[in-house]
């Protein structure tokens, strides 16, 4: 069996990483997505774990020690890990008009692209009616011309962006980091916080995962 780790991005006492208004903490939603991602694996029957439980911020080095230790274990192999957050646009404190949900894996092709595939198809009925509201909210002024809202990068055959983010280069299983809105966009923003978009994003990953799991199988 697959042991699935989710490692909820930041602490309590990270600097900055939230709305300009403060109604929103990445710590914090990030902490209660992966609660309840992980609750609903487990009940789905998978060995679902929460990387880090403790509420204080914890060093990239520890997030990676602590997957691979797991790696070493179980096997690199029987182990993957979704990182979970929240995008901004900047770091001033200001509203953006950036939006959309996103995932990254580190540069070139490996199982973790393969996750993050299964993730955006999972997206596309999670999101659906965020989907649906976004031309509507982009025409209202919330996003500029440019936003999607579901982004992709296909310039290297598949829709997940690439970047050499720490906790994707120094863990040895796959691992995908997932960004789930812009905590600087207001409609963003109340999307989050919203019962319907919570719910949204956490199905997306727990369906994502379970399509990627079932297709170990065929």
């Amino acid at each position: 069996m697959i042991v699935e780790l989710y490692d909820n991005g930041h602490g309590i006492n990270t600097p900055g990483k939230c709305a300009p208004d403060k109604s929103l903490r990445e710590y914090k939603k990030a902490r209660d997505l992966v609660m309840d991602i992980v609750a609903r694996r487990r009940a789905m029957g998978y060995d679902a774990r929460i990387l880090v439980p403790e509420e204080k911020d914890i060093s990239l080095g520890e997030r990676c020690r602590r997957v691979n230790e797991i790696c070493k274990q179980y096997g690199t192999s029987n182990v993957l890990l979704v990182s979970v957050h929240c995008n901004a646009a900047g770091a001033d404190g200001k509203w953006k008009s950036a939006g959309g949900w996103c995932a990254y894996t580190s540069p070139g092709q490996t199982k973790a692209d393969i996750i993050a595939t299964h993730l955006y198809n999972a997206a596309q009925t999670a999101l659906a009616d965020y989907i649906k509201d976004f031309p509507i909210r982009k025409s209202n002024g919330d996003y500029d011309s440019k936003q999607q809202p579901i982004r992709t990068d296909y310039s290297d055959g598949d829709p997940d962006y690439e970047a050499r983010f720490y906790i994707l280069m120094h863990t040895r299983c796959p691992a995908v980091l997932t960004e789930s809105m812009f905590q600087d966009n207001k409609a963003d923003c109340d999307f989050l916080l919203s019962p319907e978009g919570h719910k949204a994003i956490v199905d997306l990953h727990v369906n994502g995962v379970e399509s990627y799991i079932k297709s170990l199988k065929r």
